[in-house]
């Protein structure tokens, strides 16, 4: 009972607090509170997202539609209590007009019940459960859900002669949103599917990888968030997989660009759908990489690509409102948004406030020495399937 009052009391103070809180619109300067793992497991994502927001910064300026835009940076670890209490913060004391970025789907909703009380559009760069849009009315992604880059792949497998297969996924939304989507396409065509699913942190593949080793299936479907995918393919090679004969498929957090050269020849072949490669064949493509390169040193990921097309939105958004950063005109502003990303046409779904974009079928080759995600397929126009079936 008392700690159901403190709970109360806690939320009735924030509340309170939120509702002190004077106009953003009333600013000069626009804020955007950035919060992201810059620490810990999952910090290759937050290093890849604040250098996209500085690149963009750098090539379009501080100032938008007469504001100053100023971005607030705040580690929160990849925990969620530290996200909440930062987004708090930010809002209540910093008077932000937008928060941004969300390493990982917990630290996204963390956040959300913030955005809704203060109405400040929360613009999502990473995380990729599909049901986080709905979370919110101010919720806008820019990345990606789960469900929309993996049912491609299970229909190339199905395509392929797979019909033997396995799922391992990180034991999060994100991961059962995965393997869900993976298990209902391949099934439907034919195909029959054993899930296993590995702890988020501290995950140790090699207990699941002797079961895969021991079912001898055709293929293994593999989803693990940025910045693991090393320590997988690292355990893959140990328990022997990489010559067993199965065929190792996933999504692209698997071969994340920012770490793939590190993999080695492990990852030759393996194929995987996603939303962007830093390979992508265009001029807008190129010039990104070549940019983000110049400026930073290292090769940008889907991350970074989410982070760089987040900026846009809000650029676009805050010239649509004449500079005005209530949060409402905001979203409404966002809504129905199109535009050529680096990865490709890309849109933000007026329904949902999701992003509608291609989704490539992609291997692992080898290009002027380095390692990349090559194309050879594309989906058009991939709406998340988890929400549109619930129309």
């Amino acid at each position: 009972m008392i700690a159901k009052r403190t709970f109360l009391l806690g939320a009735a103070a924030a509340a309170a607090l939120l509702a002190a809180a004077p106009p953003s619109f009333a600013q000069d300067t626009v804020k955007i509170g950035l919060i992201l793992p810059m620490t810990g497991p999952f910090a290759s994502t937050g290093r890849q997202i604040e250098a996209a927001v500085k690149l963009y910064q750098a090539q379009n300026g501080a100032t938008v539609a007469g504001k100053k835009v100023e971005v607030i940076v705040k580690d929160d670890t990849g925990t969620p209590d530290l996200t909440k209490r930062l987004a708090q913060e930010l809002v209540v004391n910093d008077k932000v007009s937008f928060l941004a970025g969300f390493g990982l789907t917990p630290l996204a909703l963390a956040a959300a019940p913030i955005a809704t009380q203060a109405k400040v559009p929360e613009v999502v760069m990473a995380a990729a459960t599909a049901t986080i849009t709905e979370a919110s009315p101010y919720v806008v992604r820019t990345s990606m859900t789960l469900p929309q880059v993996t049912t491609p792949v299970a229909d190339w497998a199905a395509k392929n002669g797979i019909k033997k297969a396995m799922t391992m996924v990180a034991d999060y939304g994100p991961g059962i949103d995965a393997e869900k989507a993976f298990v209902e396409a391949l099934t439907k065509q034919g195909g029959a599917v054993d899930s296993l699913r590995v702890p988020l942190r501290n995950p140790d593949f090699a207990p699941f990888l002797q079961r895969v080793a021991d079912a001898k299936p055709d293929a293994l479907f593999v989803f693990v968030p940025s910045g693991i995918g090393s320590i997988f393919m690292k355990q893959f090679v140990e328990r022997g997989l990489d010559k067993s004969g199965v065929k190792l498929i996933g999504t692209g957090d698997m071969t994340d660009d920012d770490l793939l050269n590190d993999m080695g020849d492990v990852a030759l072949g393996a194929v995987t759908s996603f939303h962007y490669s830093a390979a992508h064949p265009s001029a807008e493509n190129k010039a990104f990489v070549d940019s983000f390169k110049k400026m930073h040193s290292m090769r940008p990921n889907f991350m970074a690509v989410a982070g760089y097309d987040g900026m846009h939105l809000i650029y676009e958004a805050l010239k649509k409102t004449n500079g005005a950063t209530g949060g409402d005109a905001l979203v409404a502003a966002m809504k129905g948004m199109s535009w050529t990303s680096p990865r490709g046409p890309i849109s933000i779904d007026p329904q949902t406030r999701d992003i509608i974009q291609n989704v490539y079928i992609r291997k692992v080759e080898r290009m002027d020495g380095e390692l990349y995600n090559v194309e050879f397929d594309t989906v058009p126009n991939v709406k998340d399937p988890v929400k549109a079936a619930k129309k």
